[in-house]
């Protein structure tokens, strides 16, 4: 009990320590956010705000892991987050370094994306091989064979670029993140996996870390590099625990964000240019709506602890 205590306050304090430091750095490396033309007018302000702060949220979560056991289901979720988050580092980079403000294109992005899922879906098929899947509400369970290695590789893929799409205001996906991590917490730990509890946990303290330098005005942005990252650690909370359909609902605002986009993008090219929403992902909807940022932020806090009451529940209903 000790180590699941000292994880995510070593996680909070090593990122409260790393980031007086890390911030003027990127200030001095110009290593400052561009803002989006297609974007709210209102986050022009924000340009040149240092990105990368990712850095910070993976610094801290591997020093906190020092409390505990890298064993095999921690490793796994290590190797997908820091996968990740190479990945978010290196459109990060484009971003910052190279000025194209789009980093890696779609294709690359997704390429890479798709080896790291891969990878992951071979290592289940031949280590884990277990295709059988819990169905929340009516408690039941079906082998998918071969079904549930693609289904992994979609929630892989579809759960890092849902929580990329989050990260678009101060604090947002942080806020967000933090019922869903804590909900992974206590399942694993309930399942007695005190290793993946201590890694949520690790999630957990580096994002209340983050904050302290994220939230509105936000002095850093976690870039893909956080972003990224953050979505590889809950998928692989999610895969690991065998609750991969209950992140649906406790990860229904990063659903919600990434259906925005899908059905804003269908609409239009099928609807000769006419849009459904104002600007997606969602929350840009609500920004042109008239809501203030900070408002859009804790009403989307709240609705992430509401699903993930919802989805707790739900878990306790089948297996306590």
């Amino acid at each position: 009990m000790l180590k699941l205590i000292g994880i995510p306050v070593t996680a909070f304090i090593v990122c409260a320590l790393i980031g007086p430091v890390l911030i003027p750095y990127l200030h001095k490396l110009k290593f400052g956010q561009s803002i989006r033309e297609c974007g709210p007018a209102s986050h022009m302000a924000k340009s040149g705000t240092p990105t990368m702060g990712g850095l910070m949220m993976l610094a801290a979560l591997l020093v906190a892991l020092l409390w505990g056991n890298f064993t095999p289901h921690v490793i796994i979720a290590l190797v997908l987050t820091v996968g990740h988050a190479v990945i978010g580092f290196i459109d990060d980079y484009i971003k910052v370094v190279m000025k194209r403000n789009l980093g890696l294109t779609a294709k690359q992005k997704f390429l890479l994306q798709f080896i790291l899922a891969g990878a992951y879906v071979y290592f289940a098929e031949t280590h884990i091989r277990n295709t059988e899947l819990w169905v929340p509400g009516i408690n039941a369970v079906i082998d998918l064979g071969w079904g549930y290695y693609v289904l992994a590789f979609l929630l892989l893929v579809g759960t890092t670029n849902a929580v990329n799409l989050t990260d678009g205001l101060d604090g947002l996906v942080s806020f967000v993140s933090l019922p869903v991590t804590m909900v992974f917490a206590f399942i694993a730990y309930m399942q007695g996996m005190l290793d993946l509890s201590g890694f949520s946990l690790g999630l957990t303290g580096a994002c209340l870390g983050f904050l302290l330098f994220n939230r509105h005005p936000a002095r850093v942005f976690m870039g893909d590099t956080g972003s990224l990252a953050l979505g590889g650690a809950i998928a692989a909370l999610a895969l690991l625990t065998r609750t991969e359909l209950l992140l649906v609902i406790v990860g229904g605002i990063y659903v919600a964000e990434a259906l925005s986009v899908i059905i804003q993008v269908t609409y239009f090219r099928f609807s000769g240019g006419k849009r459904i929403f104002r600007m997606s992902p969602l929350h840009h909807h609500f920004e042109l709506g008239g809501w203030p940022e900070v408002k859009v932020v804790r009403v989307f806090t709240a609705v992430s602890c509401v699903l993930s009451v919802i989805g707790l529940c739900l878990w306790l209903n089948a297996f306590v």
